[in-house]
């Protein structure tokens, strides 16, 4: 298969769902050999024989990536099959909704460990396999809410902000490299998180909730995945070979809102 990404290597984290299945999806499709990364076995093997299906070269791995072992292996592994690394797509994350005297100290961890320390390990694994290979791409997923937030997201915003930062820092870091680190900060996305999210704040009409939310972007809907993974697409590829060290908001125009 030929396409903008023939020949490159990628690995998505958070893979099995969401904006990683779709990115993992798109990378394919333009011809890259994809590792899928995630803890869920039995969704991410989904993910991969949907890959599969579309003509793609992929793997799936099991990984925590909160765990230094589990990201080191995520990334040997994808060199052992594919004898490299050209792109990282670090877009794996969980959310605990809590003000800050009622978290429990093991649930900002959770979320701090998998959202931001994850993106920190697969990075320090990776980077020197995208050097080896002269240069790559990175491509962290932040959120609007490491920006702006809202209320019960102290965590998930404390650590998607964390994200933008180390996403500039990076940048910094390894450009002499010719390592291109950016990050995409979505608005509300039609995902499971998304959707546990409007269960869990509107039991009786979660779509009503999704609706609701939806109207707040002036663009008046939740975007999809395939949205986000053609921004990552575009991040990762030589179109953006000038940008790096940036947050590209892919959010329906909700940061520009003063409501």
């Amino acid at each position: 298969m030929s396409g903008k990404f023939t020949g490159k290597v990628a690995i998505v984290t958070g893979a099995a769902s969401g904006i990683g299945r779709a990115t993992a999806l798109a990378l394919a499709g333009e011809g890259a050999s994809v590792t899928l990364a995630d803890r869920d076995r039995s969704q991410g093997e989904a993910a991969l024989q949907e890959t599969i299906g579309t003509g793609g070269q992929a793997i799936f791995i099991e990984a925590d990536v909160s765990q230094a072992a589990d990201a080191r292996r995520m990334v040997e592994d994808t060199v052992a099959t594919y004898g490299g690394v050209d792109i990282l797509h670090n877009n794996a994350a969980v959310v605990e909704y809590a003000t800050v005297p009622e978290m429990d100290e093991g649930a900002w961890d959770r979320v701090l460990s998998v959202n931001l320390k994850g993106v920190f390990l697969c990075s320090k694994y990776a980077i020197p396999e995208i050097a080896k290979r002269g240069g790559g791409t990175i491509v962290n997923t932040a959120s609007v809410q490491g920006v702006a937030t809202q209320r019960l997201v102290a965590a998930y915003a404390a650590s998607k902000a964390g994200v933008i930062a180390l996403t500039k820092t990076m940048a910094l870091d390894h450009a002499l490299e010719r390592i291109r680190v950016n990050c995409v900060c979505p608005g509300s996305i039609d995902t499971p998180m998304v959707h546990a999210a409007a269960r869990r704040f509107s039991m009786d009409d979660p779509d009503t909730a999704l609706r609701g939310w939806g109207e707040a972007h002036p663009i008046g809907r939740i975007g999809l995945p395939e949205e986000v993974a053609r921004a990552v697409l575009f991040l990762a590829s030589d179109d953006a070979s000038f940008i790096t060290g940036s947050a590209l908001n892919v959010d329906g125009g909700l940061l520009a809102s003063l409501m």
